[in-house]
């Protein structure tokens, strides 16, 4: 008679699914801590005085350090694993995002904002590894689309979050809650996360499933080595071109509806959450319509690519929200363009998994990710001087949608069919 253990490992499992859905709430939480800041701008501003250049250069030192956090983590989790690497980066990083309630000038913002890049850092390059880890080649981008969602759940739960508790407890209390989240995550990730091989929640379809690709060899790549290949530098290209749109979204988009349409603190929460409930259904879908079309027989690379090219088209209406008389019509253009970014984002990501070995996925992400976040300090500069010296989002608005056709047109150049990379081992 078979035991109820190995009755149960039998059985049809889907447990790839509730590890996608830590991914989603571990990224779900490394949004709310980076953005709550966004959101006491105005506050802040008022408190202490700050200038568009004082509150660009705290945004300009979370970037320059994530962009660091981003490369090393990537390497530090291919190193270690996923299971401490990810627990190590969430703590870090909840610790830092309380640290904001202890400081109260420029120079304190700024090392508060410095050390969240770069515990954050390691987010994206830890959640991509699981994927490649966890999921076959055919389910990545749907994978990736899911758990990239909760980089717009965080920004939808923030304005509910956060003005609540700023008007009531006052704004060091929205750092000290939101940041005390992450812990929660560490122990259900402790208590849940093991390899796919080691779990006893993952039943033999199930594993067949997770290891239908080829199996990679278990060896490392310098980054030197992996900047030899064109996947590689298609992915840090069109990170480097588009992740400073992203930036743009988060720590601006309050401040603009706030000055074009004279929003506030207790008005400013619907048409964010709006904004970041289409990026949302962009992440998924853009992960869905590249792996509905490899499902119906189209080539990877030609699915991928199609994907993006859409994306990148519907990220250009944005440049009218300036120009629209009504707050909706410049939150329906806004979500567009940040869904567009999503659908973008998840396709980029998933690019690296259908490229690169799994033993180089998280370092290639770790790669693309400083270019990303170095090209955005110097993106979030342009900004501030241009809001100071113009108070107008005009110039803004008309680079954001350059940046995804100009990341496409590499993109497809440098990857004309998409090949799994083959890494010769170094004797």
């Amino acid at each position: 008679m078979m035991s109820g253990a190995a009755h149960l490992r039998d059985r049809t499992s889907y447990f790839r699914w509730w590890v996608c859905a830590l991914l989603f709430f571990a990224t779900t939480i490394n949004y709310i801590d980076r953005q709550v800041i966004g959101l006491l701008k105005g506050p802040l501003t008022e408190q202490f005085h700050w200038t568009e250049v004082d509150f660009a250069t705290i945004v300009m030192w979370f970037q320059a350090l994530y962009a660091a956090g981003y490369l090393f983590a990537g390497r530090f989790v291919d190193v270690v694993g996923v299971r401490l690497g990810y627990m190590v980066s969430v703590g870090l990083w909840s610790l830092a995002a309380m640290a904001h309630a202890l400081v109260s000038s420029v120079s304190g913002f700024c090392a508060a904002r410095a050390c969240l890049g770069l515990a954050e850092g390691g987010n994206f390059p830890a959640a991509v590894k699981t994927v490649s880890e966890w999921f076959p080649k055919k389910e990545r981008a749907l994978a990736t689309g899911i758990f990239n969602a909760g980089s717009n759940l965080g920004p939808v739960l923030t304005p509910l979050i956060v003005p609540w508790l700023a008007l009531n407890f006052g704004w060091r209390s929205a750092f000290l809650l939101t940041g005390g989240i992450g812990f929660l995550w560490i122990v259900w990730w402790a208590l849940a996360y093991r390899r796919p091989t080691e779990h006893k929640g993952v039943s033999a379809d199930e594993l067949a499933t997770i290891q239908s690709d080829a199996p990679d060899p278990v060896r490392r790549a310098s980054w030197g080595r992996l900047a030899c290949y064109r996947a590689t530098w298609a992915f840090i290209v069109g990170t480097l071109l588009t992740s400073p749109i992203w930036w743009f979204y988060l720590y601006w988009a309050p401040d603009f509806f706030s000055k074009r349409f004279g929003l506030d603190m207790k008005t400013i929460g619907p048409p964010l959450i709006v904004v970041y409930v289409l990026a949302d259904v962009g992440s998924v879908g853009g992960g869905w319509l590249s792996s509905a079309l490899i499902k119906k027989g189209w080539d990877v690379g030609a699915g991928r690519k199609a994907a993006l090219l859409t994306c990148a088209l519907c990220v250009a209406p944005v440049f009218f929200a300036q120009y629209v008389g009504n707050e909706w019509a410049a939150v329906g253009l806004f979500g567009l363009a940040a869904a567009a970014h999503q659908g973008w984002s998840c396709n980029l990501y998933t690019l690296v998994s259908d490229t690169m070995p799994r033993y180089a996925v998280s370092s290639v992400v770790g790669m693309g990710g400083f270019a990303g976040s170095s090209a955005a300090i110097f993106f979030s500069f342009f900004v501030g001087q241009v809001l100071q010296r113009t108070h107008q989002y005009g110039p803004i608005l008309v680079v954001a949608p350059l940046a995804y056709i100009v990341g496409y047109l590499v993109i497809h150049i440098l990857l004309p069919r998409f090949e799994q990379v083959h890494i010769p081992e170094v004797e």
